[in-house]
């Protein structure tokens, strides 16, 4: 987070499996809801699955998106709150359980960092590490769902958190590429999560609602009940796969079949005959023709495995048709045609597309799914920094009137 005068800046990159996306948000000091003030995006070879494999190729992305996003926002960006992706990150639900310190048995804020220290004191492999932890609900002697629990009277003071933890050396060659573009970390997100922030309501998360982010190279999972995040994931498939199936079944190659799904692909969960044929030019003379039916199989079958393996995430938790808030799908693989309508059928829960919404600035910019994750990660970056930075400053503020009005009282 950064300051301008009585403004404050929040930065969100998103370093994808396809592109990097870096958004710029501007809060004023009579504000409540940030503008989108820069964005920046750039392409990536250098991730497979979310996963770095090029350092040199990905730090030349980040650079790129970062520098369009300076020229579009007039504000130079040297940090930001990042994305973690990948099908390394795995998560758990722990608890923890501690004796309340006082003597008088008043919970203080002590007393909950020790409960959450204890709760996320897990046995890890020594290649692994936690990336996030969330508080979903304290136990006070008994007294279960205590949403906040300071101030409260009692003798043991228990936790329940939902941890997410990720690889080291996934996590390493992701914060050394963003390290050697010249921005530094002010906190890390699970992609899914950021999403999440960007398009869910409070009513949707009490209700019961999961967040489905379809990336290029794979698709996070985040599924919330009682205002709490219950369960997150990521799993190793996305909507570059379904370009390979098209690649693959129509004998060309990958630059051609992405132009394919975008330019031809036209609701998919509509009926289609055998007998319909599609002219395509890309494909030329000879293989031009194809029937529309065989190409909407194609994509059909990934999009029904992509969902099938959603699916069995929501079985885990045992939340299988049982989200009255429904799902919501986000990335930009949310931007197929009757994609929706496919998931509604495999998931058997009512689903919608999600975009960020209620900002300001260039909101035309960021209308798309698949900005619902770098737009969540800017939000995200108010929490990390934001608060702390703008009480220090009215602080700040303060202390400069006390003296200004000492002086004056001095002869």
């Amino acid at each position: 987070m950064a300051s301008r005068g009585h403004e404050d800046i929040f930065i969100g990159l998103d370093v994808g499996s396809t592109k990097v996306c870096c958004i710029v948000g501007l809060l004023e000091e009579t504000a409540t809801v940030p503008s989108v003030i820069g964005v920046g995006v750039a392409p990536v070879t250098g991730l497979r699955k979310g996963e770095v494999v090029d350092i040199e190729e990905t730090v030349s992305s980040i650079t790129a998106a970062v520098d369009e996003a300076e020229r579009i926002s007039g504000v130079p960006i040297d940090r930001a709150t990042i994305n973690i992706d990948g099908a390394h990150v795995e998560s758990l639900n722990s608890t923890g359980l501690i004796a309340v310190g006082r003597a008088d048995q008043e919970i203080s804020v002590e007393d909950v960092r020790r409960a959450e220290e204890a709760a996320s004191a897990v046995q890890l492999p020594p290649n692994r590490e936690v990336i996030q932890m969330f508080p979903r609900s304290f136990t006070v002697d008994g007294q279960t769902n205590i949403k906040d629990p300071v101030g409260m009277n009692g003798v043991r003071l228990e936790v329940e958190t939902h941890i997410v933890t990720g690889a080291v050396p996934a996590i390493k060659n992701l914060h050394r590429s963003i390290y050697q573009a010249g921005i530094d970390i002010e906190g890390q997100v699970l992609v899914p999560l950021a999403a999440a922030k960007a398009v869910l309501s409070k009513k949707q998360m009490e209700l019961g609602v999961a967040v489905v982010d379809i990336g290029g190279g794979t698709t996070g999972v985040a599924i919330y009940e009682e205002g709490e995040i219950l369960s997150s994931s990521v799993l190793p498939v996305g909507a570059g796969h379904i370009t390979n199936d098209i690649a693959i079944g129509l004998r060309t190659d990958i630059e051609v079949a992405e132009k394919i799904k975008l330019k031809y692909l036209k609701n998919l969960a509509a009926k289609v005959s055998q007998s319909e044929k599609l002219k395509i030019e890309e494909l030329g003379s000879e293989d031009g023709i194809i029937s529309r039916r065989d190409l909407y199989d194609i994509v059909n079958a990934r999009l029904e495995e992509i969902f099938l393996m959603v699916g069995d995430e929501f079985k885990k938790v045992g939340k299988s048709g049982m989200l009255p808030g429904g799902v919501v799908l986000t990335g930009g693989g949310a931007n197929l045609s009757g994609i929706d309508e496919i998931a509604k059928e495999v998931l058997k829960l009512p689903v919608t597309i999600g975009k960020p919404t209620g900002l300001h600035g260039l909101t035309d910019k960021i209308d798309d799914p698949a900005f619902a994750a770098p737009v969540g990660l800017m939000l995200e970056n108010m929490n990390f920094a934001g608060p702390t930075d703008r009480a220090n400053a009215k602080i700040g503020e303060t202390v400069d009137r006390l003296k200004k009005t000492l002086r004056n009282l001095l002869p």
